[in-house]
């Protein structure tokens, strides 16, 4: 028997047309169902978008075992958990619609992989690593903040990275957990692969926020955003930023890093950053 093109077009469309209208029911029922729900507002009473922006994760670097970078008189561990804490009694307090979870409050050798754990049970929406700087010499002549993002690198501006990536060398079984790492390994290039198409943007968005606010608010010497293959930003399935706050082997930096006053001001700036951050979601 033959079947007219016609009518063969004709039953494809039909068809067609029954599988999306069933296809499209369970959204629809969702978008009445959603049509019901009370909207949640933010502090200032107006409602907050369908993308709510609700949980921040603190990751005070190092901790424990790892005391990170060494100044004067003054560990770099000690040092990011003093601003983490401040950080999330500032966020609970200025923005209580946030939920802060913080990878670390005590002086404890957290796995890096481990704190990325903690960020997606948590379902974060923001991952913001605290540290300090250093420079290989005893006394650093370099100021300043710098702003990490995950990324490539290429050779001789890794330094940041490679430092910060050394804490898992204490760790166990660590060539097991870190398979592939390597700034040539195949597994890298697939995973970075994968992070740029989801949050590359986000991140570079929200560093170049962060870096606004430590430079033309706070008039901060910065050395900018830069992208680095930063193991605990890499596994991070949300936009991640690393915060080198200052150069805690630099007598003015130190100084600065272990005040009150200057722990609250980089606070300040980085819940300012946050708020634009959110913001600018809000707009779209």
């Amino acid at each position: 028997m033959v079947i007219k093109y016609s009518a063969i077009r004709k039953i494809f469309i039909l068809s067609s047309f029954i599988i999306l209208s069933a296809l499209s029911q369970p959204v629809l029922a969702q978008q009445v169902k959603k049509k019901h729900h009370h909207k949640k507002t933010s502090e200032d009473g107006t409602a907050l978008p369908a993308f709510s922006f609700k949980t921040i994760i603190i990751d005070p670097g190092h901790g424990g075992k790892d005391p990170g970078a060494h100044g004067a008189y003054s560990k770099e561990k000690n040092v990011t958990l003093a601003i983490a804490k401040k950080l999330r009694n500032a966020l609970n307090e200025q923005m209580p619609s946030i939920n802060t979870v913080m990878t670390r409050t005590t002086d404890e050798f957290i796995e890096l992989h481990r704190r990325d754990d903690i960020a997606s049970e948590h379902k974060g929406n923001l991952f913001i690593s605290i540290h300090c700087n250093s420079s290989p010499e005893k006394v650093s002549p370099d100021r300043g903040v710098l702003i990490l993002v995950y990324g490539y690198h290429r050779a001789g501006e890794q330094f940041e990275a490679l430092r910060e990536n050394a804490s898992i060398f204490i760790e166990k079984d660590y060539k097991s957990k870190y398979n592939g790492y390597g700034e040539n390994s195949a597994v890298n290039t697939i995973v970075l692969s994968n992070f740029q198409q989801k949050y590359r943007k986000e991140c570079i968005h929200f560093g170049d926020l962060v870096n606004h606010e430590f430079k033309k608010v706070d008039g901060r010497r910065s050395l900018g955003v830069r992208e680095q293959g930063v193991l605990v930003l890499q596994q991070s399935a949300m936009p991640a930023v690393l915060i080198e706050t200052g150069y805690i082997n630099n007598p003015k930096d130190e100084a600065y890093l272990n005040s009150v006053e200057g722990q609250s001001e980089i606070v300040q700036s980085i819940i300012r950053a946050i708020k634009k951050y959110r913001e600018s979601f809000e707009q779209k």
